[in-house]
């Protein structure tokens, strides 16, 4: 957690995503998340979904105006010490999105979300260009899951070794630091931060847990957490997987299908 002196305003993370109905996610997942390093997180709500343990039963996106109105909003008045992204949807979006953050010195988390831990899929065909193109040049860190290194760059990773080549690949696409998270591999749950000189292998024990919803946006949110109080990209990541780790142990059913991580584990540990 960020200490601070009494009085004073606490670290400030934006996130910039979709809701999440049933809590476990989105930007439910990156406020509470916030809260557990002690930072002040706010919104940029992209889009509305229905959905709950057992899958996403709808979606609607918000108007662009709405969603760069709320980023000014925040910016102008209240600032900002790091930003997060998550589900953008539409090209629309995205490109509304990339025009509102350029230019802002805060450090910047791209969480490439394509589709949702159901299989629902949260990004337009026709975003992918956009996000490659314009949002990924901006990042200090991005951290695509092996789903989105195959949809993002065309390479599919099946073992450990692979880590390096989607690292690399992801890097091409402009930024500064990549975090390729191995999670859907077998055994350990090994991701692989770089930016090209630098290289930190991150392992942690699988969890033997099915519920693990909201997992990405935790992570990245954790991250854009750890960025806000002045921590550098590495220091940062180790703390983000530390918090996962600990969150994904302690995860908990809810509904008939897949339950939540657990963002107050350290509360009740």
């Amino acid at each position: 957690m960020a200490l601070r002196a009494e009085g004073a305003a606490p670290p400030r993370v934006l996130a910039i995503a979709g809701s999440d109905s049933g809590g476990g996610a989105g930007i439910q997942a990156d406020l509470k998340t916030a809260t557990a390093f002690g930072v002040h997180g706010m919104t940029a709500v992209t889009a509305v979904t229905a959905q709950n343990s057992v899958g996403v039963q709808g979606v609607w996106e918000l108007p662009v105006a709405a969603v760069r109105a709320q980023i000014a909003s925040v910016v102008d008045d209240i600032g900002v010490d790091a930003v997060k992204t998550g589900m953008l949807a539409t090209p629309e979006l995205v490109r509304a999105v990339a025009e509102e953050l350029t230019g802002l010195a805060a450090p910047l988390v791209v969480d490439p979300v394509g589709v949702s831990k159901h299989g629902h899929r949260l990004l337009e065909p026709a975003a992918v260009s956009v996000l490659r193109e314009l949002l990924l040049p901006l990042a200090t860190v991005t951290t695509p899951n092996l789903d989105e290194v195959a949809l993002l760059t065309g390479v599919e990773v099946r073992d450990e070794a692979g880590l390096w080549r989607a690292a690399r690949a992801m890097l091409d696409l402009g930024p500064r630091w990549v975090l390729v998270k191995g999670g859907h591999l077998p055994g350990e749950a090994v991701d692989l931060l770089t930016d090209g000189a630098t290289e930190v292998v991150l392992r942690a024990a699988r969890a033997d847990n099915r519920h693990t919803h909201g997992t990405g946006c935790t992570l990245a949110s954790a991250l854009a957490s750890g960025l806000a109080t002045g921590l550098d990209v590495p220091s940062a990541t180790r703390a983000a997987k530390d918090y996962v780790t600990g969150a994904l142990g302690a995860g908990y059913a809810l509904g008939a299908g897949i339950g939540p991580v657990d963002h107050g584990w350290r509360w009740r540990t």
